[in-house]
């Protein structure tokens, strides 16, 4: 039987194209599918520095966007920098596949709005250098650099190193019904041209956060994942290669448990949450779309799914987080988190054959856990309890 998810939600699918093969190919294969076109943009990243001073380099990489024949969003094929294993880093670079460095996400603002991500070679920051009143400087590596008048550098653009074409991730549009389906058939594409989980693969899932509005059902969805969050990774199966993930702030559990906290409106539950530091998107649960209330991005994304290829495992996976997430929308603030995750799945608003498959795994996770030699016990399992 069919799982059905009600919430509005959107799908990110990590997965890595085949040597010789790249994002671009599976693009192209599902814009002639649905009679589209691909679009290429800049796909804004970042990534640790090495550089002392600089604790990360923004960057801007080739992504693709496809559009069906009415000229509506299907999905983007972008690049992970998470995915690394099996790339050879020794490949020499693709032709025409390059990216774009800086030290200020705000430059790549800049170049994202003025440069061209079609333009030929490497001319791409032509117009950015006009900007800041230069010209590039190009150097024999296939390096272009653009400086300000006074010489500090501004941006790099230099060809795209090791094998960076071939990690995919799918970023599909905003799915309203038929999830199952419109994931089935993307999928479908990935598997034909042989793309495959990586090892880090992840599979995130953004929820509409509207439902979520609220400061009782923030401080329902912070209590239940600091109470039931090591269980419910464990449950669906966390990828433990998987990077960028984590625990929120402390901060974030002492604003949400406050009175003052369930005393607010939304406007200034907002401004407070977005006061608390250290409180990014790369954690188990990021909220930072849903305080932000981004036009194109106004979510709740669940980032602890493991990477796969299968429609139904994702469905299944995003049905468990609509229940759990349909329970803190309809906290009062002062419902307690049920004490076990059995409990906790019982009382979820979820399709009922979901409820019933991560009840079905959530017992024989018990049984093989109170069955293993070592210092565990079923109710470990059961409470969910991070000790």
């Amino acid at each position: 039987m069919a799982i059905n998810l009600d919430w509005k939600t959107g799908f990110e699918i990590e997965l890595m194209a085949p040597a010789g093969a790249s994002r671009r190919d599976l693009a192209e294969r599902v814009a002639t599918r649905v009679g589209g076109t691909v679009r290429r943009f800049f796909h804004p990243q970042s990534e640790p520095s090495a550089v002392e001073g600089r604790p990360v380099f923004e960057n801007l990489t080739p992504g693709f966007r496809v559009e069906d024949g009415q000229g509506r969003w299907v999905a983007s094929f972008v690049d992970d920098l998470t995915l690394q294993g099996g790339l050879d880093r020794e490949r020499p670079p693709v032709e025409g596949w390059r990216r774009i460095v800086a030290d200020d996400g705000r430059l790549l603002r800049l170049v994202e709005r003025h440069c061209d991500p079609d333009a030929v070679g490497d001319g791409s920051l032509v117009p950015l250098a006009a900007l800041f009143g230069t010209e590039i400087a190009r150097h024999p590596s296939g390096m272009v650099r653009v400086a300000d008048d006074r010489g500090r550098s501004v941006a790099i653009d230099a060809p795209l190193p090791g094998e960076r074409e071939r990690p995919c991730e799918i970023v599909t549009a905003p799915i309203a019904v038929d999830h199952a389906g419109a994931l089935a058939v993307l999928l479908a594409d990935a598997r034909a041209l042989d793309f495959f989980v990586p090892v880090e693969s992840a599979t995130h899932v953004h929820f509409d956060a509207g439902p979520l509005c609220s400061p009782a059902a923030v401080a329902a969805l912070v209590a239940m994942w600091t109470r039931h969050g090591a269980g419910l990774k464990r449950l669906v199966g966390s990828n433990a290669r998987c990077v960028r993930l984590g625990d929120w702030p402390d901060d974030l559990a002492v604003l949400t448990r406050s009175a003052r906290f369930a005393a607010m409106d939304w406007p200034a539950a907002r401004r407070a949450l977005a006061e608390i530091k250290g409180l990014a998107k790369y954690c188990d649960l990021n909220l930072v779309n849903l305080i932000n209330a981004r036009v194109d991005k106004h979510t709740v994304e669940v980032r602890v799914l493991p990477g796969t290829l299968e429609a139904d495992e994702i469905v299944a996976a995003a049905a468990l987080f609509e229940g759990l997430l349909g329970w803190c929308r309809d906290a009062d603030g002062g419902e307690p988190v049920p004490g076990s995750l059995v409990e906790l799945l019982i009382r979820a608003p979820m399709d009922q054959t979901a409820r019933t498959l991560w009840l079905d795994r959530l017992r024989q996770e018990n049984t093989a856990i109170a069955s293993a030699p070592g210092p565990y016990s079923p109710s470990t399992t059961l409470s969910g309890d991070k000790t």
